[in-house]
Formats: C-alpha cells, structure tokens, sequence
C-alpha cells in the first residue's frame, strides 16, 4: 500500500510528512459483516474481460485470490481514509500488494490540492489501464468533478462511502462501473462520513490518524478542495473517543487528529474542540501523545484560553499547524479567508506566550491572481517576523470551477521569483540550535526517509534523530540533542527507556478493530453469523471454481 503525502507543502521537513512509505499487507480470513449481511447470491463466472479489454481466469471473484495495489496522494484524512479501504479488502480476503504489476485492481485515492497532485493521479489511471489493472478511484478528484473525461468508464468511491469500498471492487471485478457519490446523512443533517469504527490497515501500527469531521465553513476562492469535501459534518465526540480508546488498546502510542479544518469541530452538533480535546486527554495513557491537525485562524480565536491549557497538556503536543496564506490583508479578503493578518498575529503570539517552546507551522501561497509586489513584501515581513520552523511554500495554482480560476493571473515568472525568495528567507534560519546539550522526552515512532535513523519527536513536535536500535521503537526516549540541523537535531539516548501505551503494537498489515464489542454492535447479524457466512461463500466459490474448469 503506497502513501503519498502531497499536503500542498512547497518545503518539507523530512518524515514530517507521510508521502513514501509502502505497506505490504497481508490477506486476513475475516470479513466485515456489512459487506456480505445484504448478499443473497454469490455469482462465479467462468470468463470476464476487464477495463482493458483482457479475459480473466476462472475463479477471478473469490476473496483472498486477487490482490489490491492502494496508492494515496494528499493529506492525513486521505491516508486514515486509504486505512479504513484497505481494512475493509484485507478483512474480506483481498490480498494487498505494493507491487503494482502483480495486483489485479488499483485502488487510488486522489488530491485535488494542487495541478501536479490531479496529474500524477492521471498518469497512474493510463499506467493501470496500459497494464490491463481494473481500477477504483477515490478521494476528491473524483469527488468533486466526476463528469471529468478522464474518469469515464472507471469505478469511483466517494469520500463518504468509504464503506462500501468490498462492493465496488467486487462490482469492478465482474466489469461493471460503479459510482457510489452520495453524502451520509442522519435526520436531514451530514454526518461525518462512514463509522469510524470500522476495520483499517494503519501504515504505522503506532500511529491512528482520526479524521473528527469533513468539510469545512470556509469558502475559500481558490479551494476545490471544498467541492469533494462539501459543508462542516462533524463526528459524535463519543464515536471519536471510542476509536481513540480502541488504538490505545492496539498498541498505538500516538493519535492525529485531522480533517479540512479542525477548529470548526462541533459547530454542527452543539459541541466545540475544546470539549472534544478534554474528553480524548482524558483516555490517553501515560507515554502516549495527541497530534491536533490543521486549523484555520477564524475558527481558533474564540478558543485560544482553552487551547493553550490543552496544549500545556504532558500528552498532547504543543504543536498547531495555522495556515495564514498571506500577510496581505486585500490578499486574504480576495481569498475570502475571513480574517485579517493582525487575527493571525495574535493567535500566535497568544498561544506562544502561552506554552513557551509551541511550534507553529503555517501555510503560503505565492502569486495568487490578485498580489502585487507590495502585498507579497507584507508576506515577507509576516515570515521573517516568526521565522516559522516549518514553513509550506506553495505557487498558486488554479483550480477549475473556483472563482480564483477565472482571475488574471500574475505571470507565472514572477511567481516563480516569489516562490524563491521566500524559500530563501526559510532557509535562511536555523530553528533548532539553541536545543543543542538540551536533554528531552522523544516519542519514537517511525523510520527516517534515507533508513539510516528512528525518527521520534519532543513536546512540540520537533523531529528528533536516533540511531536504529530495535528496542527503541515505539518507546518514549530520554536523549540529550547533540546537533541540530535545519529540519531535525540529532539525539544521543540516555538509559532511561519507557515503554509507553496499554499493549503490543498489531503487528505491520494487521486489520484494526474487527473485535471490538463497539463494531460488533453495529451488524444487523448476530457475531456468528458472519463467520459462518464466509465461510461458505468461499467454499462454494472455490467448488465452482474448481468444477467450472471440466
């Protein structure tokens, strides 16, 4: 399963973001109960020809036979979205495969972000079609403009019917095209999306990434993100607390909180951050950490007392990523972002003020239609002030169907220009120095990208750099920082060594959550019933598989 970060970051710090790591995952023997629980007939037929035209052997349909190669651009919802995918075929018998030329479906789960985001997606749809693959789309390419021409004649899961993902493959595989578009609703009202219990494949066993809700309350000019996404629907805080609780009980020791805006939480079903923040801190064990995801400045100001107090928390990093776009408030009007730049100075220098040692990550854009010169010094100032210690550099790119698309745009060589100086304004600092002898608790949780060190990080989400000693993996490390670099410091473990979390990590590609009583309680069948279903759906699959070939 092949994760690709593309978050719209223009400058990353490496293993900041997870854009290259590939999961093998095994086929697992049990089937999620409501992908079978509305079947009444199981149809094998002797011969089928896919997308591309080629004849399939007998037997093509049987779960556990063929294998699904998962491919993911964009962010942390995406990727949580591409576990609960992979979850659901690995549970139902699919085997998952990061070698493409060996799978016989490509699931791909799409960014709309950026242009270069939508072409990688395209290219790989005219690899898997030049390779004779069936291919599922997902994610909010798909999502947000589906009569697309290079769309035509592919199946498409939407980002709410993540759920149903067992069904369109399946339906793939016989050679029909499926669209499955439509918004989860409960009274009239959107919800979330699909259960957030339902089973998943993490990419790293120590790390759940919870998305909280979808959408968002923004409507930004030159976002197309909003048309897959669509309007704030926020996941009960009860729902998001038992998920929490179930990772810890898996094994995992850090949890990220993501969607399109995490500070419009609740606005939609009479509850706020804060109230959910208190209620997850509250199930977190000792060791173990939460990650708060993105928040846009309108949705933070009201909550800034409360939101220092959590991020004072020992389990919750005191890291928040505050897109400000520009430092040019005609800029952020023409955006239509819905606050000015002095908002945004003062969320961070409250919430600095605040928890000593926060990290605040932020977002630019450069040559958006409307900047000039004098708008993109105000940028420049804004960044030299803070000196941001990650800074996501991004040139403006229209979208097509929003607003920003229709405006003239500002030649493309001045932004490149543009794009340079900031970038070498970022460069220009190192953020990390005055650690240097500094002894800190580190979070260990991942493989650095060049496989040379574990990756772990301090109270403020600071990537921290240690040798590879298996022992040190998914623990809470005492080290003292011997180096730092622009991106990361290096780190020399000291003896004190705290195995952090309630369990045993799953073990890599093992499926989340099958067990739990929450899950169970959602079947319309009772807990037997599931397993002897599949059971014999399979026997009889492989008979007439067996018999179909006299």
């Amino acid at each position: 399963m092949d994760f690709v970060g593309n978050s719209g970051s223009g400058i990353e710090a490496p293993c900041m973001e997870i854009d290259d790591i590939e999961d093998l995952i095994s086929a697992q023997d049990i089937t999620p109960k409501e992908r079978y629980s509305s079947r009444k007939n199981v149809i094998v037929r002797a011969r089928k020809k896919n997308q591309a035209g080629n004849e399939k052997a007998v037997g093509e349909n049987i779960p556990g036979v063929q294998s699904v190669y998962v491919k993911t651009w964009g962010c942390a919802h995406n990727n949580s979205d591409s576990e609960y995918m992979a979850g659901q075929l690995s549970a139902y018998g699919y085997k998952l495969t990061e070698d493409k030329s060996e799978a016989d479906v490509w699931l791909l789960n799409s960014c709309t972000v950026k242009n270069p985001a939508e072409d990688h997606f395209r290219n790989e749809i005219e690899s898997a079609k030049k390779m004779g693959k069936y291919v599922v789309l997902a994610g909010c390419v798909p999502q947000g403009a589906p009569k697309s021409s290079f769309l035509h004649g592919l199946s498409i899961i939407g980002v709410q019917q993540i759920d149903r993902v067992v069904e369109v493959v399946e339906e793939t595989l016989k050679g029909n095209t499926v669209k499955l578009l439509g918004t989860k609703k409960e009274n009239g009202r959107k919800i979330g999306g699909a259960s957030l219990l339902l089973p998943k494949v993490r990419r790293n066993p120590l790390i759940e990434i919870i998305a909280i809700n979808t959408g968002c309350l923004n409507q930004c000019t030159y976002c197309k993100t909003k048309h897959a996404r669509g309007d704030l629907g926020s996941y009960p805080p009860e729902e998001i607390v038992a998920r929490a609780k179930q990772a810890f009980e898996e094994g995992v020791v850090e949890i990220w909180l993501t969607s399109e805006d995490t500070g419009t939480y609740g606005r939609d079903i009479g509850t706020s951050l804060p109230e959910l923040l208190w209620k997850l801190v509250e199930v977190i064990p000792e060791g173990c950490r939460l990650r708060l995801g993105m928040t846009n400045p309108p949705y933070i100001l009201e909550h800034l007392e409360e939101i220092a107090k959590i991020m004072h928390h020992p389990r919750v990093y005191g890291f928040l990523h505050v897109p400000v776009q520009s430092g040019s408030d005609q800029v952020l009007a023409d955006m239509k972002r819905e606050y000015c730049r002095a908002d945004f100075e003062h969320v961070v220098e409250f919430l600095q003020k605040k928890v000593p040692g926060m990290t605040i990550a932020t977002d630019i854009i450069c040559g958006f239609p409307t900047e000039t010169e004098e708008n993109f010094e105000d940028t420049m100032a804004l960044c030299a002030k803070y000196k941001f210690p990650s800074l996501f550099i991004n040139q403006f790119f229209p979208r097509p169907g929003t607003p920003a698309a229709l405006m003239t745009r500002v030649d493309p060589q001045e932004v490149k220009k543009r794009t340079k100086r900031l970038t070498e304004l970022f460069y220009s600092y190192e953020p990390y120095g005055h650690n240097v002898g500094v002894i800190q608790d580190v979070l260990v949780t991942e493989i650095s990208h060049d496989k040379k060190h574990y990756v772990g990080h301090n109270r403020f989400y600071e990537q921290v750099l240690i040798p590879m000693r298996s022992e040190l993996m998914g623990k809470l490390v005492k080290v003292q920082i011997k180096s730092a670099t622009k991106f990361s410091m290096i780190g020399e473990p000291l003896n004190e060594v705290v195995m952090p979390g309630l369990a045993k990590p799953l073990e890599k590609g093992a499926v989340s959550g099958l067990n739990t009583d929450v899950y169970l309680e959602e079947s319309d069948n009772k807990i037997w019933l599931p397993l002897v279903l599949i059971l014999v759906s399979i026997i009889i699959r492989l008979l007439f598989a067996f018999f179909g070939t006299f």
